[in-house]
């Protein structure tokens, strides 16, 4: 499998969702303290490639449906993505 490369926001909002339990997107955006939009974007992106889902299931976020949304780890990408969590020294 290849090597993750994570922007700075895009870790924040894994980290805040966590590897166990799916988390609510609005937990997300208050760990996170960004905006509805940018977590919007982040999470979009990060489903493109198959990172993490969204509980119910959806193809893509808006800002409208964020409130009512769980979103968790895709399992095959949990371990690549701890290992890109780690800062390389």
């Amino acid at each position: 499998m290849k090597r993750i490369k994570l922007s700075g926001r895009e870790a924040a909002v894994v980290k805040a969702i966590g590897f166990s339990l799916a988390t609510p997107a609005t937990e997300v955006m208050k760990h996170t303290n960004l905006s509805r939009e940018d977590i919007v974007d982040i999470v979009n992106g990060l489903m493109d490639v198959g990172y993490i889902e969204c509980m119910p299931l959806r193809e893509h976020l808006d800002e409208a449906c964020l409130d009512e949304r769980m979103l968790e780890m895709n399992p095959s990408y949990a371990l690549a993505l701890r290992e890109a969590l780690k800062k390389p020294w």
